[in-house]
């Protein structure tokens, strides 16, 4: 077995895991996440994989969430990665910044040095870690669901946009809906691809979005106290770009919520429901 059980704990009947390995993506060790509901010990389960904001790694969605109660009673497998590669020789924002480097990682394939030879969580997401996955886990690979928040909401819609033959059901919390229109995402993309924005496009929603991607449906919740609205999440820019290319988006405002784990903990069971519903 190609994974290390870091830890791992019975947890509603399942198995709270924390697990590591060897990347070659990313050229280090990385670590992820995984709730196994109890349904796994008789047949291959759905899969959802929540992508976590910035300076989270794996931990903050296991331990904040309450996720696993319902996906123990749905049957649904949970997977948390870390946020961007981490270890010895991994470059960090020189300033010490939260929002670029470490715990930043932004789920782009950096271009630029010396980001480039790490910074790699598009492939580790798209490829690498649901190779690794569907080897070593009790999985139905034909039935995924992706989810995330803030950072981790960019990209769960930007890899579903990508890839739309391999999730059923997508949704997100306050995310970030278009890299190419706020602080956050100018640096990101900037600092790890270069300033041409033509390259940006693939890793903004709403632009993909413009250039053909379809969904068949998203769930999206922001809170109306979130801090980051108008300045980084911009939720209206998704909802223009949706209504445009007729993609269903249910896009729920929820007063007088912020942008914290209490508001994620708070949704978090109708968003498991919505995508046990579409996983089957």
């Amino acid at each position: 077995m190609s994974l290390d059980i870091v830890s791992q704990s019975k947890c509603f009947g399942g198995t709270q895991a924390t697990c590591r390995h060897a990347s070659t993506e990313t050229g280090c060790d990385m670590r992820f996440a995984v709730f196994t509901p109890p349904q796994a010990a008789h047949r291959p389960v759905p899969v959802v994989w929540f992508l976590s904001g910035l300076t989270c790694t794996e931990e903050n969605f296991t331990v904040k969430a309450g996720a696993q109660r319902v996906a123990a009673e749905r049957g649904l497998m949970l997977i948390a990665p870390d946020t961007s590669p981490r270890g010895e020789g991994v470059p960090d924002d020189p300033a010490g910044a939260y929002d670029f480097g470490l715990g930043a990682g932004f789920y782009v394939d950096a271009t630029r040095e010396p980001w480039s030879k790490h910074y790699r969580m598009r492939s580790y997401l798209e490829r690498e870690l649901p190779a690794l996955v569907g080897r070593e886990l009790p999985v139905d690979m034909m039935r995924q669901g992706i989810m995330g928040h803030s950072m981790g909401g960019h990209g769960a819609l930007t890899i579903a946009l990508r890839e739309p033959a391999r999730f059923r059901a997508v949704s997100a919390f306050a995310p970030i809906v278009s890299p190419m229109n706020c602080p956050w995402g100018e640096k990101a993309l900037t600092g790890y691809l270069g300033p041409n924005r033509a390259m940006w496009r693939t890793y903004d929603a709403c632009a993909l979005i413009e250039d053909g991607a379809r969904l068949p449906a998203l769930l999206v919740d922001q809170g109306t106290a979130d801090g980051f609205l108008a300045s980084q999440l911009k939720p209206e820019l998704l909802e223009a770009a949706c209504e445009k290319a007729e993609i269903p988006l249910t896009l729920r405002r929820q007063d007088g919520y912020d942008h914290s784990y209490f508001f994620i903990a708070s949704f978090m069971a109708d968003h498991l429901r919505w995508h046990a519903e579409r996983l089957g």
